[in-house]
């Protein structure tokens, strides 16, 4: 009688172990996969961010009306910049395998990167041409976006993060 209640007993840590492993299991499939990050740094200071939400195409580029709505949001982290300083954009190597660029006042970035990170000038970023006149100026505060390249020449981008930069006296 006592080898039946031990085999029982068994029986019952095994089925307990395989429903929590199974558990384990449908718990991990339902997650999403972490999103790419970007990050800036000026001097010590460091700011990293996710995806800005419905700026995320999965992959996919995103379609004219959603890149508009993108480009238009402002904010995400913020972080101060003194005239002069560099700064310092990073992303993801999946990020950079597909390339990317950045845009400050102005486009910054001829063409995507892929590497990892890129160094900017404070004055890169913060100068602004107006198209009436063709002349630069001077901002005072920069909406920074990185943004993943589409995967053909010519697709939108697929990715947008958003960075607040504030130019300090």
């Amino acid at each position: 009688m006592t080898a039946a209640l031990i085999s029982r007993g068994k029986g019952r840590r095994a089925a307990a172990a395989l429903g929590a492993v199974t558990l384990g299991l449908l718990t991990l499939s339902a997650c999403q996969q972490p999103t790419s990050l970007a990050t800036v740094t000026v001097g010590s200071d460091t700011v990293t961010a996710e995806v800005t939400p419905g700026c995320d195409g999965n992959g996919k580029s995103l379609d004219k009306k959603t890149v508009q709505e993108c480009i238009s949001k402002k904010g995400g982290k913020t972080i101060t910049v003194r005239p002069g300083e560099r700064i310092r954009v990073g992303v993801d190597p999946k990020v950079a395998k597909a390339g990317w660029f950045a845009v400050g006042g102005g486009p910054v970035m001829t063409a995507p990167s892929t590497d990892t990170y890129r160094t900017f000038s404070a004055d890169e970023l913060f100068k602004a041409v107006n198209p009436a006149t063709g002349q630069g100026e001077s901002l005072r505060e920069v909406t920074l976006m990185v943004a993943e390249a589409g995967g053909t020449e010519g697709a939108g981008p697929t990715a947008l993060w958003h960075f607040n930069l504030k130019l300090k006296d």
